[in-house]
């Protein structure tokens, strides 16, 4: 069993420790620094309950942080991130730590000064990503009561980016990238189709995680199967939505630097079609 010496205390929620096998460590979790000293044995049980930074780089980020945040704001921030651990039961990036102290902190002090950032993403992200989403939302519901604050609805979309980032291993950057593409696809097939999408309907869900499976098989490099007699009937009898399909297609090959396959403008002229044919 591995043994923890405190090195440091930096506040009642976080203490810099020495571990055996990861040299120096950063122990997040709330009370962990209350009453002790340098030198103190910790048990390593205790470990187990709360976050442990190892890397070098979120160490040195997590701690230009600190100074920022009062004991109440970050017992917070802890409980939000041990709420979407549980929630999520899975793996967590260690960088989350970094990334949603930060943006809670500037969350909670913009709304302080009466500032709010607007989401321009957040009916994309309720459909892309519903799992995150409904963790994001307990999670803006628990900030609110513990720090007596109203976040507004946008920042769950902001939140909920967070914890999918955290669980897939992703860039922060390349999830929003991919959301701002999906929503830049969806304008371009209302324009092209001269339709108006209802945001909140099944159908608008469905294409836009349509789209998001296109995108993951893209940059995963996955084919899927390529129907010939369907795509050969397609062109024919919906010549504008297949040629929408490939104009979309383009624009995906353009932003993510990977080839898409054929067989994807066969699917995605299929969903082009339903959208259109549901509307007339």
């Amino acid at each position: 069993m591995a043994t923890l010496i405190v090195k440091k205390v930096l506040n009642n929620n976080v203490v810099i420790a020495v571990h055996d096998s990861y040299d120096e460590v950063v122990l997040i979790g709330k009370g962990i620094g209350f009453n002790r000293t340098k030198g103190e044995a910790l048990q390593n049980d205790i470990a187990e309950k709360m976050f442990v930074l190892k890397g070098e780089k979120e160490q040195e980020q997590y701690k230009k942080l600190l100074p920022h945040l009062n004991d109440e704001t970050l017992s917070v921030i802890i409980s939000a991130i041990e709420l979407i651990r549980e929630r999520t039961n899975s793996f967590l990036n260690e960088h989350i730590h970094i990334a949603l102290t930060d943006h809670i902190l500037f969350a909670i002090n913009r709304l302080m000064r009466g500032l709010e950032i607007r989401n321009p993403f957040l009916i994309e992200t309720r459909a892309l990503y519903p799992f995150e989403y409904e963790i994001a939302r307990e999670v803006v519901d628990m900030i609110n009561i513990e720090a007596d604050v109203k976040l507004p609805e946008g920042e769950i979309g902001f939140i909920a980016l967070h914890i999918h980032s955290a669980m897939t291993n992703k860039d922060l950057s390349e999830v929003n990238q991919h959301s701002q593409l999906i929503a830049k696809l969806t304008q371009m097939i209302e324009e092209q189709l001269e339709v108006e999408l209802k945001k909140d309907s099944v159908d608008y869900m469905r294409l836009v995680r349509h789209l998001r499976y296109t995108i993951e098989r893209v940059l995963k490099g996955e084919q899927v199967e390529e129907p010939d007699k369907i795509a050969k009937l397609l062109k024919e009898e919906y010549p504008l939505c297949y040629n929408l399909s490939w104009k979309l297609i383009k624009v995906m090959q353009q932003t993510l630097w990977k080839p898409v396959y054929d067989a994807e403008a066969v699917y995605l002229t299929m969903h082009l079609q339903r959208i259109q044919t549901k509307i007339k």
